[in-house]
């Protein structure tokens, strides 16, 4: 009995050790699986966002951005004064930039990477981060090369998106200190011009080799400044088809052009081709107009008209300030 009594203990002991060990078979591959994938996903994610990284929500999906950024490549070529703007300098811009008027003595030691499509040059450059056009065609290899943001263009006001590019490089400090400067410069200047334009209405308007193009608040050209900041009234016409609208813009022929020129005018070539501008400036029906009669017309830079980017809008503040309160 004592033997048997005691075969039976044994027996129990054998049983719980194997109990024990089948039961540690079961969960010690699914703690060892999981615990790796605990440490390289949540660790080092909460270092790169704290420490390192700035996750940022772009257009095309989150993109992780590196605090110390030094070198940038601006390849969406209406955002480079906003880098400046933030006190960063990129080493790569367009050639479109380079010839903004707005931006002399600025660029000084930035590369151009020509007309930004060549993948290849964008690469060598060994960019830490690169701004691009929502929906431009190489969005995909340059976010293989460096964290790639891309922007819609004109779906913000050039303060929110300045606001937005200080986020995500972390100088959201820097782009209000901008912003609080321009809002002090329009309020000393916003009653002046508005006194001095009264009801008359302003137009922008841009020849191109089909036609004319006219303006209206969010597509550069001062129109932020013309009917944003100061609020002027723009020709029934031209309010409707590019303000109301949302587009920015209009197609304008020359026949329909007396129903959107203003009493004033501002103007040039259109930058996007090299049709000769005379065709329209040298018509009867330009000839014609109330603003061409009044000499109420004042020419615009063809290049740096195109941008409306902080240091872009500042030039053509005080521009456009000085021409509509000139007697």
């Amino acid at each position: 009995m004592h033997q048997a009594g005691s075969l039976k203990v044994i027996l129990l002991a054998v049983m719980l050790v194997l109990v024990g060990a089948l039961a540690a078979c079961g969960q010690a591959p699914a703690n060892n699986a999981a615990q790796p994938a605990q440490e390289q996903s949540a660790a080092p994610a909460q270092t790169e966002s704290s420490d390192e990284f700035i996750t940022y929500q772009a257009v095309n999906g989150e993109v992780k951005i590196p605090n110390d950024l030094k070198r940038v490549v601006v390849l969406a070529d209406s955002y480079v004064g906003d880098f400046l703007a933030l006190g960063i300098k990129p080493i790569g811009i367009t050639d479109h930039v380079m010839k903004n008027p707005y931006m002399k003595g600025k660029l000084d030691g930035i590369e151009s990477v020509g007309d930004g499509s060549s993948v290849e040059k964008v690469l060598s450059m060994n960019p830490d981060l690169i701004v691009v056009f929502d929906g431009d065609k190489n969005l995909a290899e340059f976010s293989k090369i460096a964290p790639t943001v891309a922007i819609p263009y004109g779906k913000k006001t050039f303060r929110e998106q300045l606001l937005e590019f200080g986020k995500m490089t972390g100088r959201e400090d820097k782009a209000k200190e901008w912003i609080a400067a321009w809002d002090k410069k329009i309020a000393e200047v916003k009653p002046k011009v508005q006194a001095a334009v009264g009801d008359k209405t302003v137009a922008i308007l841009q020849p191109y080799a089909k036609g004319i193009y006219a303006f209206g608040h969010n597509y550069g050209r001062g129109g932020e400044i013309i009917y944003g900041e100061f609020q002027l009234k723009a020709p029934a016409a031209l309010q409707k088809a590019a303000i109301d609208s949302g587009t920015g813009w209009a197609q304008v022929s020359l026949e329909t052009l007396p129903d959107f020129a203003g009493d004033y005018i501002f103007t040039s070539a259109w930058s996007g081709d090299d049709a000769d501008p005379e065709s329209v400036y040298g018509s009867a029906v330009w000839k014609g107009l109330p603003a061409v009669k009044n000499n109420k017309v004042f020419r615009i830079d063809r290049d740096g008209s195109y941008f409306n980017d902080p240091v872009s809008l500042e030039a053509q503040l005080d521009f456009i300030v000085e021409k509509l309160t000139q007697n």
